[in-house]
């Protein structure tokens, strides 16, 4: 059932066309997650359906009762009150009326905030949106909706998050940049392109498959109609008169075809570099400790990173990682220990704020200022190339920076940093604020890069993709080393922790000791399927291929249907549904077979 409607609705800023006739429905069921390159008007859509921004044309229908509860990408609090009290009149406007004080507070810890009483201007950015995100969760609402909720969190608030709009029993309409959140959290993609929007049924990996196959179809589509145009023209170039009727739909056609708009191949973010020399010392740290208002933060860390070194840093909100990387970099002074760099290095630092900018420059200026020309694989290159390659076509290049949104200001920093040709790139938390469009290249870049990446991330995709070695922050300021990504340190830890349970003595006694003997009695081995599970093994193999001969013809159907984009789609879903039995009933089979394998042996 549908909740929310948003019908044929526009939006410009400064006479730049961001949403054009843009119709979507959203119902109780939905989770949803908004894609696109910055700038293209992701906000802006989450603003018009939370009914905080007026769309130019069209409107937004809501069902009468319907709550909504919002996360905006930059909130705002009354600098009067304090933040318990900012928190929970936004709570209880939201129409909860019992008494919530203590929850609020268990939350705001959980999420990093330990003083609820505090005034919000003490709050960095950070925390004023975790707090928001607190605020916007426990509101009551039949639909959320949340722009980049996952910014500033650690990896533990994130597991928290996702497992919380798993559990949510209402709508929920989001931007993050967060893949793996994409795909655990939301099960259908709308993705932003050119003020018009795509919708995909689907969590973001099959967004990926169901994206490219619409970019195919438009290509075929746009090959055929160019074939018709080109005979169409040679029959008007014989000197076509519309004297009949026929004609003249012939030559309407031509005329329509003439004026048609042709499909934009996807524009990437490309930039390549040629490595810069490096010579045999790089960055030698040695026991270095740094403490904070009797808080240390990290002690006696000490690493000399290799040529190709990929390290990845993460840690809790306030453990000190940017710290170690301001260490590195040397606008930090460690309390004891040295970093030495050597003559040869050359760091390019993307920090988790852009540096401040002029914002009555042109964006063409402010890469200028770094480099009028760059070498890379492509010979030398200008700084207006180089932009444009990085998606700032030549009329934004020309535009003041305060024309930019926030992630495009972000893209615009990366930017500088890369022309600065560094050998050894340093990120904090990189990910925040860029399209996932930018973070795809940045880490295709990041492959072929010859030199040293250190990066400081929460986002669990990024390390993955990225990084060959992980240093956590362990409670006692001291750094655990983990070889491989994100995933790795987690299957390392979860190791390393059935280890310690394994050699610290006696475990305690659990409820099946502790049972009185004579009361407690111990199941009885099982010896054979029961019934249920046999008649489930007798009939599995016919099952699994009735399934493969259906995925047969689905696949056939599909093939057939190359131009008819809305049966491609919808074949595609029931073929990947199909697809995805198939494999739950083979799975299923090998267990099953393995439990008759077991009785027999027995």
């Amino acid at each position: 059932m549908n909740i929310l409607n948003i019908e044929n609705v526009s939006k410009s800023y400064m006479s730049k066309p961001v949403l054009s006739g843009v119709s979507v429905g959203i119902s109780d069921t939905d989770k949803i997650g908004v894609v696109g390159t910055n700038g293209t008007g992701k906000s802006t859509l989450l603003s018009i359906v939370a009914g905080v921004t007026t769309p130019d044309s069209g409107q937004v229908i809501v069902s009468n009762g319907l709550r909504i509860s919002y996360l905006p990408q930059n909130p705002v609090f009354d600098m009067d009150k304090t933040l318990l009290e900012n928190i929970a009149g936004t709570i209880y406007a939201g129409g909860d009326h019992w008494d919530k004080m203590g929850e609020i507070k268990a939350t705001l810890s959980k999420f990093g905030i330990d003083d609820p009483e505090c005034n919000p201007s003490i709050l960095s950015g950070g925390q004023k949106k975790r707090a928001a995100l607190v605020a916007a969760i426990m509101t009551p609402s039949d639909l959320l909706i949340l722009d980049e909720p996952t910014n500033h969190l650690d990896s533990d608030m994130i597991e928290w998050l996702e497992d919380f709009l798993q559990h949510f029993r209402g709508a929920l309409l989001m931007i993050t940049h967060d893949r793996y959140f994409l795909d655990e959290v939301t099960n259908q993609i709308l993705e932003i392109d050119k003020g018009s929007v795509y919708r995909y049924e689907s969590n973001y990996s099959g967004f990926l498959e169901l994206k490219q196959q619409r970019l195919d179809y438009e290509q075929a589509a746009e090959r055929k109609a160019a074939s018709l145009y080109r005979k169409d023209l040679a029959w008007m170039l014989r000197g076509a008169r519309a004297r009949s009727t026929k004609q003249k739909a012939h030559i309407q056609r031509f005329e329509e075809l003439r004026d048609r708009q042709r499909p934009e191949e996807e524009r990437q973010v490309e930039l390549s570099s040629l490595p810069t020399r490096m010579g045999n010392k790089t960055i030698i740290v040695d026991s270095i400790s740094k403490a904070y208002e009797g808080k240390t933060l990290f002690r006696d860390f000490s690493y000399i990173f290799g040529k190709l070194d990929r390290i990845g840093i993460i840690g809790p909100n306030g453990c000190g990682k940017s710290t170690l990387l301001k260490c590195i970099v040397g606008t930090v002074t460690p309390d004891s220990g040295s970093v030495e760099i050597g003559q040869t290095i050359k760091i390019g630092y993307f920090g988790q704020e852009n540096e401040a900018l002029d914002e009555s420059k042109r964006v063409i200026d402010y890469i200028r200022d770094t480099a009028e020309f760059i070498r890379t694989t492509d010979g030398l290159t200008s700084a207006s190339v180089m932009c444009d390659r990085f998606l700032f076509n030549p009329e934004m290049q020309y535009a003041p920076i305060s024309k930019l949104s926030g992630g495009e200001k972000r893209r615009l920093y990366l930017l500088k940093v890369l022309m600065e040709q560094p050998n050894v790139i340093i990120l904090d938390e990189p990910t925040n604020d860029l399209d996932i469009q930018t973070l795809r290249i940045l880490e295709d870049y990041l492959d072929s890069f010859a030199g040293i990446i250190i990066t400081v991330s929460h986002d669990r995709y990024f390390l993955d993709r990225v990084v060959t070695r992980i240093f956590a922050f362990e409670k006692d300021g001291s750094l655990y080393q983990s070889e491989g990504g994100y995933s790795d340190f987690l299957v390392h830890k979860k190791e390393a922790a059935g280890a310690t349970e394994v050699n610290s003595g006696p475990k305690a006694a659990t409820a099946e000791d502790k049972a009185p003997k004579g009361k407690y009695r111990a199941p009885r081995e099982k010896t054979k399927l029961s019934f249920k599970e046999q008649r489930e093994y007798d009939n599995i193999e016919s099952e699994i291929e009735a399934l493969e001969e259906k995925s047969a013809e689905l696949e056939s159907q599909i093939a057939e249907a190359a131009t008819d984009y809305p049966k491609l789609i919808a074949l595609s879903k029931e073929k990947e549904e199909v697809d995805a039995e198939i494999e739950r009933k083979m799975d299923r089979y090998v267990e099953l077979q393995e439990m008759v394998d077991s009785f027999q042996n027995n």
